[in-house]
């Protein structure tokens, strides 16, 4: 029988993370990939983002973390709904383009959208969307943290998972059920 040891930390260290390190740290996290659309009052906009999870199944809330700097947020910052589109290994280029500098309107020509219950854009072909309503904001640092109420949501299961890990783009296959 082996017995467990604790690790050595150094509490001043841990104490003094630097962002940099803590984004080298967390490049080592992987992620769904989604693209976050919202559409309303404020305009139409959306961003790529690894920052979501989930928070409750009663009710059914997502969290979805945005920087108070991307050329998306006063969107989010006045629209009271958004969509959480999770990117098949075919969405790749959509990343891509909703992760960059391209201005809002051509972002959304690089792939075919509908809408539904809120008004957000819904890609198609997404493993899965998640409509929601914002429920509550809090800032923490330089991002926002959206509580977001899901409203409507389905799923498809004819691809591969598009995930990001070690700054990369990676795909994840389904596996057959009992697999």
């Amino acid at each position: 029988m082996t017995s467990l040891q604790k690790p050595e930390y150094d509490v001043e260290a841990l104490s003094a993370v630097l962002p940099s390190a803590f984004r080298e740290a967390m490049s080592r996290l992987a992620a769904a990939v989604n693209v976050v659309t919202t559409d309303g009052p404020a305009g139409r906009a959306g961003f790529t983002a690894s920052a979501v999870c989930s928070v409750t199944d009663e009710p059914p809330t997502l969290l979805v973390c945005i920087n108070r700097r991307a050329s998306a947020y006063p969107s989010f910052a006045d629209n009271p709904a958004l969509c959480v589109n999770v990117l098949s290994a075919d969405h790749q280029q959509v990343s891509n383009t909703f992760g960059g500098k391209t201005p809002m309107a051509e972002r959304f020509a690089q792939a075919d959208w509908t809408t539904r219950e809120t008004g957000a854009p819904v890609l198609a072909n997404a493993l899965a969307h998640f409509e929601c309503r914002i429920g509550q904001r809090v800032a923490v640092g330089t991002h926002d943290v959206l509580f977001c109420e899901i409203v409507a949501m389905s799923t498809c299961d004819e691809s591969q998972c598009l995930l990001y890990f070690d700054r990369q783009y990676h795909q994840l296959p389904r596996l057959a059920p009992g697999g």
